[in-house]
């Protein structure tokens, strides 16, 4: 009886350990041969240079099961950071501006920490490139927006266009290009990504669509939706 149990603790502990060094598995982030400040140029150079998608696929609160497709790839060029975004849901809306509740519509968020601070960053991006940018130690007054110059700084194309819409209850698919430079870590002095090590998530989200959801890349352990959890950030390695 005592060996049974203790097989069958050793063979759970073992389970739990396979699935903890998944979640903690970093990504390596592809250094790009040659570069392009174009946003819509992004996927066929991310294609030429054979860079894989990765999925946002954690479910992490059962009252938001919702689950539309949704995958990322990243790669960089010393100073600038290339992130695209392909997304298909059932429905979609995008009425934000820069600097507004983009989160409310169809949007990707990738939330990173480029030093051991405290200090992580939301670019928060919906279907049409508007884009929310902050960065604190914590959610709330704790974050401090960037200025308008760093706003300009980030090329971005959205495959829906440019232009505001209102909700659109039909299934749609959609892609999203950002071009970061590393000055748009406006409260940090980066000159290159090259060797570095950061903390990073990535979500999707739509707090005002028809079928609200929250998922994420590296699942998050909490009660209640909250994508400022740092202690859950997965690890981004650049070549």
């Amino acid at each position: 009886m005592l060996l049974a149990l203790f097989m069958v603790l050793l063979f759970s502990f073992s389970v739990y350990a396979e699935g903890q060094d998944h979640e903690d598995q970093p990504l390596l982030v592809h250094h790009l041969k040659k570069a392009t400040m174009v946003a819509e140029d992004v996927p066929a150079l991310l294609d030429a240079e054979k860079v894989p998608f990765t999925t946002i696929g954690s479910v992490n609160w059962p009252a938001y099961p919702y689950k539309p497709e949704v995958q990322f790839r990243i790669a960089h060029a010393d100073s600038l950071l290339f992130i695209h975004y392909r997304v298909s849901e059932r429905c979609v809306a995008a009425l934000a501006t820069d600097g507004g509740e983009v989160f409310k519509d169809a949007c990707c968020e990738l939330f990173i920490m480029p030093a051991d601070d405290g200090i992580y960053y939301n670019f928060e991006t919906n279907c049409i490139g508007s884009l929310l940018l902050e960065a604190g130690t914590g959610k709330g007054n704790l974050r401090r927006s960037a200025p308008t110059d760093v706003y300009a700084k980030i090329r971005r194309w959205a495959s829906l266009g440019t232009k505001p819409f209102s909700l659109r209850q039909e299934p749609t698919t959609w892609e999203l290009t950002l071009i970061i430079p590393v000055s748009a870590f406006f409260r940090h002095r980066l000159s290159s990504l090259s060797g570095r090590t950061m903390r990073a998530n990535f979500y999707k989200c739509g707090n005002g669509l028809c079928q609200r959801h929250y998922l994420s890349w590296k699942p998050i352990r909490t009660p209640k939706p909250n994508f400022h959890q740092p202690a859950y950030f997965g690890t981004l390695v650049f070549e």
